[in-house]
């Protein structure tokens, strides 16, 4: 067995790390006998002089492989997931699974909660009363098989490594490290068991990557790290200059995201969003053979309400109300205060700064500065503007939705703030290519 330190000197002097060192490293990752000290030295020496293709997925397999994988030997369709690297007013998840699933893929989502600026899947679904989103491995299995889908977060059995260095990268200034994101977000992945991946890169001023050649250079080593561990995978690089969806917070999302599955209201940037994703898992799985009969499926299980069946039935099975699609209202609870904001000008809606758009839902109360902090499901941002929508003053930017009227002025000078009203500007593509 290889010492610590001895890795820590290899990478620093920009040395490769073999299969067998990076596998001793994890493993003393997970069972506590490496240090925080040495993560974090480990974590700095590959954000200095960064990994290989060979080593990162070496390096990703060792982290998969210190906790449990999943199988589903039994299933009749394609298991198949996405990943997006976070952003804002990003329901996508919500939408996809059940779409996905209703056109006979599985899909047995890992998600996270949100964190700084960005939403998570789990803080929205818990808006659901009831709703269970750690539930045993036997129920989220059962779950799947029976519905198509299920959502849960990563339980302390899935890449237990990942835990403890993601913990230390995030005060060691590690976390921007494409080699460590790589490893973060595949030994995950790796670990569902999946027959095909397709991830959801954002870029802009509202997503973690803000330059698109950052994307594009974590876009590439995913799918190539993803493909050189056995799992298929493509990605798209999506535009976060704006939030996703009309709503910001997590009840709101859960409403958008139910009126989406109903075919009551369909966003039309989240739309392709959701549709350039889905087609793409649909052909991966080998559901449709060419991109159009695979959106013609995917659009009819909107109209005929069957992928908004399949969400009610996992929302069912995972401990949430049996009606909650046809009487959301009565279940998603209304914040105290909900008032529109105004915009003191005329003109055009020009610049967007997303990332404040989000921290106005964390000022809020609807995200999370801490991760133990709690949060309160009713607060966000509704009916908001996109960037190159005409606007005139007095006209409402969004609506704001508070737990008491202090809260919403002080998110009223955040979101005030975050709109920039000029001259005309054409609208940003939501889609810009794909790896």
């Amino acid at each position: 067995m290889s010492l610590p330190q001895e890795l820590i000197r290899a990478k620093r002097n920009g040395l490769a790390l073999t299969d067998d060192a990076l596998k001793d490293f994890m493993n003393g990752v997970a069972s506590g006998h490496v240090s925080d000290a040495q993560i974090g030295a480990f974590a700095m020496a590959v954000h200095c002089q960064g990994m290989s293709m060979a080593e990162q997925t070496a390096f990703t397999l060792a982290m998969r492989d210190t906790g449990q994988s999943l199988s589903w030997p039994d299933l009749n369709g394609p298991v198949l997931d996405k990943h997006s690297t976070g952003g804002v007013g990003d329901l996508v998840s919500l939408v996809l699974a059940p779409m996905l699933a209703a056109c006979g893929a599985f899909i047995p989502m890992i998600s996270g909660r949100g964190l700084g600026h960005t939403g998570g899947t789990l803080d929205k679904l818990e808006s659901i009363p009831g709703f269970n989103v750690n539930p045993s491995d036997q129920l989220f299995k059962k779950t799947v098989r029976e519905t198509g889908l299920g959502m849960t977060g990563q339980g302390a059995n899935l890449a237990p490594a990942d835990g403890r260095i993601y913990a230390v990268r995030d005060v060691t200034a590690t976390v921007d490290s494409i080699p460590l994101i790589v490893a973060s977000i595949l030994s995950k992945k790796l670990a569902e068991g999946l027959d095909g991946l397709v991830l959801d890169i954002k870029t802009g001023n509202g997503a973690f990557m803000t330059e698109r050649n950052r994307a594009r250079d974590l876009a590439t080593n995913l799918v190539e790290v993803s493909e050189m561990a056995g799992l298929p995978c493509t990605a798209l690089i999506t535009d976060m200059n704006q939030p996703l969806a009309h709503s910001a917070g997590n009840a709101l999302e859960m409403h958008e995201a139910i009126r989406f599955l109903k075919a009551d209201y369909r966003h039309d940037r989240l739309e392709e969003v959701v549709m350039s994703l889905c087609v793409e898992m649909m052909l991966m799985g080998g559901l449709a053979d060419k991109a159009k009969p695979a959106r013609e499926q995917l659009e009819a299980v909107l109209d005929n309400g069957l992928a908004a069946e399949h969400f009610a039935r996992m929302v069912v099975m995972q401990g949430g109300p049996a009606d909650l699609l046809e009487q959301p209202g009565k279940y998603l609870q209304e914040a105290p205060v909900i008032r529109p904001l105004e915009s003191q000008s005329s003109g055009c809606i020009e610049i967007i700064d997303t990332r404040a758009v989000g921290l106005c839902v964390v000022e809020l109360g609807g995200g999370r500065r801490q991760v133990d902090e709690r949060i309160d499901h009713r607060v966000g941002l509704s009916e908001l503007c996109d960037a190159g929508d005409t606007i005139n003053q007095g006209d409402p930017l969004g609506i704001i939705h508070a737990a008491d009227e202090a809260s919403w002025q002080v998110a009223a000078k955040t979101l005030m703030a975050a709109y920039t009203v000029g001259r005309k500007k054409d609208h940003l593509p939501a889609v810009y290519e794909q790896f």
